[in-house]
């Protein structure tokens, strides 16, 4: 392998990889998402759900809502694949089921932030629920979103450590992959 050229695959092989690598990255988030769906659909059945005023209740109704949308996001890619399985496509799958993943999870931190909202408020009673989820919204956008952009514009996101000719390890090659 060059240093710098990337992966020696074809554009089949890549897909495969891609592909695999996006299942992974899926099981994470679609346990989540499917455990804090479930919460969420429970919540109704409590009997505190009736002491909650006008605002809760919509607030609850709308985190209900993303949450459904998030679920339909972050499992569509697998109904994708599964449709597409053998018709040559798995290029063009894999992208677009990674810009579903991508929206997933832009409708996960949406779902989480309001899901978040409507506890504290019960818990709170204040404003103080607002600035907390303020505060947890930049946290989630810096861990997903702000940190991973950061590490591309630095160019840290595609270097691997190889093995060079002494046998120590460097950060040289260059990755091209596009997931």
């Amino acid at each position: 392998m060059t240093p710098g050229r990337g992966r020696q695959e074809t554009q089949e092989e890549r897909a495969d990889r891609q592909w695999s690598e996006l299942l992974q990255e899926l099981r994470v988030a679609q346990t989540g998402v499917q455990i804090l769906f479930g919460f969420l659909l429970a919540v109704v059945f409590q009997s505190r759900f009736e002491d909650l005023g006008d605002i809760d209740r919509n607030i609850y109704v709308v985190t209900v809502m993303l949450g459904s949308a998030t679920a339909a996001a972050l499992i569509g890619p697998v109904s994708y694949h599964r449709l597409l399985t053998g018709r040559r496509t798995k290029p063009e799958t894999v992208i677009r089921a990674s810009r579903m993943t991508v929206l997933g999870l832009v409708l996960l931190f949406c779902t989480m932030c309001s899901g978040l909202l409507l506890i504290l408020r019960v818990v709170l009673h204040n404003q103080l629920a607002l600035w907390l989820v303020g505060a947890m919204a930049l946290w989630f956008l810096a861990c997903w979103f702000i940190f991973p952009v950061w590490a591309l514009a630095r160019g840290r996101s595609g270097r691997r450590e190889t093995e060079d000719d002494s046998g120590s390890y460097g950060d040289s090659e260059k990755e091209g992959s596009a997931t």
